[in-house]
This record gives C-alpha cells, sequence and structure tokens, in this order.
C-alpha cells in the first residue's frame, strides 16, 4: 500500500503562484512515477504533470512553461511549482503514485483556485 498526502493548495489571484507537496509514504519501493491530476467542476480528471524515477518529467500541453513538477526521493516527496496561474487552473488537484506492477493510488486532493 502508498498513502499520499497532498497539500499547498489555496486562493490565488490570476498571475499568481503556489506550490503543491504530495507526500508518499508505505511502500516506497514499489513506486515507479509520481503525478499531478485535475479535475475542475463537470470535467474529467485529467493529467497535469508526471515524473518517473528517472526524472523523465511529461506535461499537458495547456501547462507547459508554466508549471514545472520536481520530486525528492530521499524525503518521499513530489512538488507541482504552479507560475502564472489562470482562472482555467482551478480544480482539484490530485497525486497518483504509478506503481512497477501497474496500479496506481490516489490522495484525496488539494483545491486549488484561481480568481480573476
Amino acid at each position: 500500500q502508498v498513502q499520499l498526502v497532498e497539500s499547498g493548495g489555496g486562493l490565488v489571484q490570476a498571475g499568481g503562484s503556489l506550490r503543491l507537496s504530495c507526500a508518499a509514504s508505505g511502500r516506497i519501493s514499489s513506486i515507479n512515477a509520481l503525478g499531478w491530476y485535475r479535475q475542475a467542476a463537470g470535467n474529467q480528471r485529467e493529467l497535469v504533470a508526471r515524473i518517473t524515477t528517472l526524472s523523465t518529467t511529461n506535461y499537458a500541453d495547456s501547462v507547459k512553461g508554466r508549471f514545472t513538477i520536481s520530486r525528492d526521493n530521499a524525503d518521499n516527496m513530489v512538488y507541482l511549482q504552479m507560475n502564472s496561474l489562470k482562472p482555467e487552473d482551478t480544480a482539484v488537484y490530485y497525486c497518483r503514485a504509478d506503481t512497477w506492477a501497474g496500479g496506481n493510488y490516489w490522495g484525496k486532493g488539494t483545491l486549488v483556485t484561481v480568481s480573476s
């Protein structure tokens, strides 16, 4: 089992920045990749950014150049630095761990609200 706890969400004005954190615990050795996903009201959950154990990253086109994902393997943390936030970035942001066995675990999410 892997447990994930997100933090860092909140209310920010358009153009502002936030940094999300996700703390992983449990069977850390089973984790291949960590990612951030988001779900806006009425929309499906979508990938925002993902990082593997080799630090390979991929981003949604909508956040490229504005968001940066990073990983601290020593502390079992993954971060999402979000700059130049837009109202359309408003969503619940979830941390997800992908395991080597092909499974995944989700955190409970943290709400990000960007006001115009």
